[in-house]
């Protein structure tokens, strides 16, 4: 097998990005990665607020893109009264860089009270936002609420670096630098540009996806788990439903919201999320992304077991477990299987030999490999860092939004199925 850097080949000459430039200094960054984007064949139509007008000229950003940037709601020099329409419509995605702290906030509530505004509202299209400012702003609570309402709305976000910024402070809230924020949107552009073959791949198909942890009951009080958010299962849903397929998500507790489109199956148990699961078959894919418990203990206590029998005369009472069923691999192996099994595998040592023999021992197509240290824990985060293991080789991916990982592997799950005979 042979390990890949994750290459994006897809051709960008055809795509095209509709920009909002919200008033900050990081604008001067955005304008250099639409420099770089632009080299790269990418279109690009600029949305000007007033603000951004205070630290660069219309005139440069026309000069710069080729195309004279949008301004005003209402321009009696402008054919069309509808622009905020027509600009929400023509491209295959927004992106709102640099988004600053007042941007956010009207994106969270809705606020149109612009042309910006009116073309965020009105878009149908996939949605990139880039945020930059002070350090105190970008911890705020109130910027983190309304950076959270936007996520939950579909956005994706590109997280801001730390370092110094142009107020002489430091902190967390610098936009990314240009090449990296370049590359980021040419990543959610190739992750958004399936071809018609693709999305016809998945449509009106069953895709089950298991997610979040399962819970073991000990006695009335206390139970076994871990420590799964069930984000990106969840996540991996609501990109499979985007992509025309009909969703089944049986989920482990999380505090989580259903995604949009998606039919969710609420399970406590490994024994019980074993059950959902084959209730379902046959489906045509199959993505295990819960966290299953590993163990349950043999007798569940009715009554609270107290700490002076746990713990009595210096001797501790030892729990006594038995396995739970192996849910991927009896997905895998039974007369129902799905034409595309995925499974997750997270570890603390040898990721890459575990996940090949993760693969290889449940006999399913893919293994989605992630990294647990001490420096970095995919639990609860809303990033990932994730290898995609095969049959073939195995591809790395850089970190990103975990959002961004579920679109990454629902298209290599769409081109495994399209090359199938």
């Amino acid at each position: 097998m042979t390990i890949l850097k994750l290459v994006d080949n897809s051709d960008m000459s055809h795509s095209s990005l509709c920009v909002v430039l919200s008033g900050g200094i990081a604008v001067l960054k955005t304008l250099d990665a639409l420099r770089l984007l632009m080299k790269d064949g990418i279109g690009v139509e600029v949305v000007m607020t007033r603000a951004a007008e205070q630290f660069v000229t219309p005139l440069t950003v026309g000069a710069l893109t080729q195309n004279p940037p949008h301004r005003d709601m209402f321009d009696v020099d402008q054919e069309s009264t509808m622009r905020h329409i027509e600009l929400s419509r023509r491209h295959d995605a927004v992106l709102v860089a640099p988004a600053t702290a007042n941007r956010l906030a009207k994106m969270a509530h809705g606020i149109a009270d612009d042309l910006a505004g009116a073309v965020l509202m009105a878009s149908n299209k996939p949605l990139l936002v880039a945020p930059a400012m002070n350090h105190h702003m970008w911890s705020h609570p109130a910027t983190q609420r309304n950076l959270a309402r936007i996520e939950e709305d579909g956005a994706t976000i590109i997280q801001p670096e730390i370092g110094e910024m142009a107020c002489q402070e430091f902190g967390v809230g610098r936009l990314v630098e240009p090449a990296i924020l370049a590359q980021q949107v040419k990543k959610f552009l190739a992750s958004i540009s399936c071809t018609p073959s693709f999305l016809e791949t998945l449509a009106h198909k069953h895709v089950l996806v298991t997610s979040g942890p399962t819970i073991e009951p000990i006695d009335p009080v206390r139970y076994l788990t871990n420590h799964s958010s069930g984000k990106q299962g969840y996540a991996i849903a609501q990109a499979a439903q985007e992509a025309g397929a009909k969703v089944t998500l049986i989920s482990g507790p999380t505090s989580l919201e259903t995604p949009k489109g998606v039919r969710r199956i609420n399970v406590m148990t490994a024994q019980e999320m074993h059950d959902a699961v084959f209730k379902q078959l046959p489906v045509d894919v199959a993505i295990m992304v819960a966290a299953v418990a590993d163990f349950r203990v043999v007798t569940t206590e009715k009554k609270k077991i107290k700490k002076a029998t746990l713990v009595g005369d210096k001797k501790k009472n030892i729990l006594s477990l038995a396995s739970n069923p192996d849910i991927l691999f009896d997905v895998a192996h039974c007369a129902k299987r799905p034409q595309i099994v995925v499974g997750f595998a997270a570890e603390t040592h040898n990721l890459i030999e575990e996940a090949k023999r993760k693969r290889a021992d449940k006999k399913c197509d893919i293994i989605v490999a992630n990294a647990i240290t001490k420096e970095e824990s995919v639990f609860g985060a809303d990033e990932n860092t994730v290898y995609f293991v095969s049959d073939d080789n195995v591809v790395a991916y850089e970190k990103a939004a975990k959002k961004q990982i579920a679109r990454d592997l629902i298209v290599a799950i769409a081109k495994r199925i399209h090359k199938a005979p």
